[in-house]
């Protein structure tokens, strides 16, 4: 099957001196559940934002079906529109990414920027409200959400505008257990409707609940290795050297996610979690 999305050789320095990734090679299939982990300043985030046209790397070549996203493509009226139709981005600080008068507005912003019928428009509001439990939010300026609602309107504004692709920048940070464990549910919800899931974090306890396979971006900004995430997740010598875990820390213990969801396994997950001493 040929890559949604492929990027060959992707080098980015900030202010042309400082490196945030160097040299990433890598190919998502359609469908897939994607993880991209590594410690802080390893260059993640910098990543998925070359993915999605926000910024352009400084080597390399980031494809989107086979057409080149660059500084050059995205000019091409046509050809932005149909990679934003396709792509979307969540940010990890939703206050980024909220700006309208109130959540109903946030979630119908995008589709009437895409020149989407207003009744239409309406009713994927209400329908990915719906979705996301947060219709009884619909008046409220996003000041008076708390950080798990608005992680939530973040990623409805988004889901309004139907994107095959959902780039999702530390979807869990900042959210409570129990919003953390309805968003593994909803991006697993995600993926059974056939989209292609990307998503960055640091937390080790949700990944093979969400994806099929993981890259591990090193200190040093370049790939470290890639595979299924089964695999990766045993690695604990690599992990180690990634500074993604501690050597006296155990992978699996404590919370245990009872109710089935769409991931890979078919059994209890188990997600990482302080035990109490």
């Amino acid at each position: 099957m040929e890559d949604i999305m492929r990027l060959e050789g992707i080098s980015y320095s900030y202010f042309d001196k400082i490196p945030a990734v160097c040299d990433i090679s890598l190919g998502i299939k359609e469908g897939e559940g994607f993880t991209i982990i590594g410690a802080n300043g390893s260059g993640k985030s910098t990543l998925l934002q070359i993915m999605n046209g926000l910024i352009h790397q400084s080597k390399g070549k980031c494809f989107f079906r086979g057409n080149e996203v660059s500084q050059r493509t995205l000019r091409d009226k046509g050809f932005l529109r149909f990679f934003r139709e396709r792509v979307g981005y969540v940010f990890q600080d939703s206050d980024v990414q909220l700006f309208c008068p109130t959540v109903l507005d946030e979630l119908l912003y995008g589709p009437l920027q895409l020149g989407i019928d207003g009744k239409e428009a309406l009713e994927r509001a209400f329908e990915v409200m719906h979705m996301l439990n947060i219709e009884d939010l619909k008046d409220r300026p996003s000041y008076m959400l708390s950080g798990g609602e608005k992680k939530r309107a973040a990623i409805g504004s988004v889901l309004t505008m139907n994107p095959e692709v959902l780039l999702l920048d530390e979807p869990t940070t900042g959210v409570d257990p129990r919003s953390q464990v309805e968003f593994v549910d909803l991006i697993n919800e995600l993926r059974h409707a056939g989209k292609t899931i990307v998503t960055v974090t640091h937390d080790l306890g949700i990944i093979e609940d969400i994806s099929d396979r993981t890259v591990v971006i090193g200190e040093d900004h370049r790939l470290l290795t890639e595979g299924n995430t089964w695999d990766v997740m045993e690695d604990t010598d690599m992990l180690l050297r990634a500074n993604l875990i501690h050597r006296h820390v155990h992978r699996h213990r404590w919370y245990v996610h009872e109710h089935s969801h769409f991931g890979t396994h078919g059994h209890e997950h188990v997600v990482l979690r302080e035990p109490r001493l």
